[in-house]
């Protein structure tokens, strides 16, 4: 296929291919960076969500005094600012924070995971693929079930375990697809 027979996404993406492959070898290095400093990595992890929940305080605080006509001013303001409060306690004591958020995590993938082996089993009379969904969610409730064993000192690694493989996984991504746009004729 022709460059000039593609979308002009694909053209325009192609003369950035270098930027893709650059963006992904910074998200690789930072992913190995993370994978050797876990610790720091779930602190990293943890920052960032307080800053979330800070900057999600303050636009529902602003959302509170835009909607005063509505009668729950009181209720949007008081969430922005527990909002607020939270992210300012994760930047406090970070390792709590990652102790709450890891047994959260934990929670969650056991119930996404049983959701997944449900979704499975009651799709087995029309999906011929369902014994993978139910494997898939066997594995999701068994991650939980071993990051809450481990807890709270699984804390400590978690979140920065997620972060440094997600980071890795984008990165190889990018660099993957920046070569793939390189080679597109």
């Amino acid at each position: 296929m022709a460059l000039s027979d593609q979308p002009a996404d694909v053209s325009e993406f192609r003369s950035k291919w270098g930027w893709f492959v650059a963006l992904g070898i910074a998200l690789l290095v930072l992913g190995v960076v993370a994978a050797a400093n876990l610790l720091v990595a779930t602190v990293a992890s943890v920052y960032f969500v307080g800053t979330l929940m800070i900057v999600a305080g303050v636009v529902e605080i602003v959302h509170a005094f835009g909607v005063k006509g509505w009668g729950s001013f009181f209720l949007w303001l008081l969430g922005g600012a527990l909002y607020i409060v939270a992210g300012y306690l994760a930047f406090i004591n970070p390792l709590l924070a990652s102790a709450i958020l890891t047994l959260f995590l934990a929670a969650s993938l056991v119930a996404s995971g049983v959701m997944r082996i449900w979704m499975g089993i009651k799709g087995r009379s029309v999906l011929n693929s369902w014994g993978w969904i139910v494997a898939a969610g066997v594995v999701t409730v068994l991650a939980g079930l071993i990051i809450a064993a481990g807890w709270p000192v699984s804390s400590l690694v978690v979140l920065g375990t997620f972060l440094a493989i997600d980071l890795i996984f984008q990165g190889a991504t990018y660099i993957a697809f920046g070569l793939g746009l390189r080679r597109v004729s």
